[in-house]
């Protein structure tokens, strides 16, 4: 059957395709930055410290080895890295059980990126077990494919994941927008060669060259994420 949807986003210039959207997961399509901080909070002072609130900014968008293993040399817990990871990842997934707040946007603009069947990955630095649990009330039938932080050999701020995602879609990097929102997840889209839009959950980030910040994900839609390959021309 032939498609009456306009390809938006298809073919704007020669060699300046908008090929396909890849996706941040905590922070950017769901509210859950703060859940995971919530969830060491929780599980340290268990353990008998109390995290200082300057820490989260260290922690937030990192993967788990690194963030954990910030904070147990931070407190000096008594615990070990594998131990406390899944304690942590308990914690979440029992968190998101209760509730899953979407961000302002996110319904809406994976809608619009389905009916024009532009390419989509949810690329994370969150671990299979939780993106599986959250893919429930994203519709997993919004991406071709997901990315978790425990399926590549370097998660963020390394490029891998980012890479992997545009390899399994069979896309060009460069001519992919990514959609993060911290410092960690852009540094790796744009290590990958990504144009990446900030939006910014925690912590700020600011404008450079092949990366535009904006307040929420309200703000993007499907011609703006074309007019990001056009700039590049």
């Amino acid at each position: 059957m032939t498609s009456t949807v306009p390809a938006l986003g298809t073919r704007t210039a020669e060699g300046s395709a908008l090929q396909a959207v890849l996706l941040d997961m905590d922070g950017t399509l769901v509210d859950t930055e703060g859940f995971w901080w919530d969830v060491e909070t929780e599980v340290f002072a268990s353990l008998g410290h109390t995290l200082d609130d300057s820490w989260r900014h260290v922690v937030v968008g990192g993967p788990m080895t690194r963030s954990a293993g910030f904070l147990i040399e931070a407190t000096g817990a008594d615990i070990t890295l594998a131990e406390l990871s899944v304690l942590l990842n308990d914690g979440f997934e029992e968190r998101i059980g209760r509730d899953l707040p979407l961000m302002p946007g996110a319904a809406r603009l994976l809608a619009e990126l389905s009916t024009h069947e532009i390419p989509t990955a949810l690329v994370s630095a969150s671990h299979r077990r939780i993106i599986d649990r959250v893919l429930k009330s994203l519709g997993p039938h919004h991406f071709g494919l997901t990315v978790g932080g425990d399926e590549v050999p370097r998660t963020k701020p390394h490029p891998d994941p980012y890479l992997a995602a545009a390899a399994g879609l069979g896309v060009d990097p460069v001519r992919c927008a990514v959609v993060e929102d911290t410092a960690t997840g852009v540094a790796a889209a744009e290590a990958a060669g990504c144009h990446v839009v900030a939006v910014p959950s925690v912590a700020d980030i600011t404008p450079a060259a092949r990366r535009t910040v904006v307040a929420s994900l309200e703000e993007v839609d499907l011609t703006f994420l074309r007019g990001l390959m056009t700039q590049m021309r």
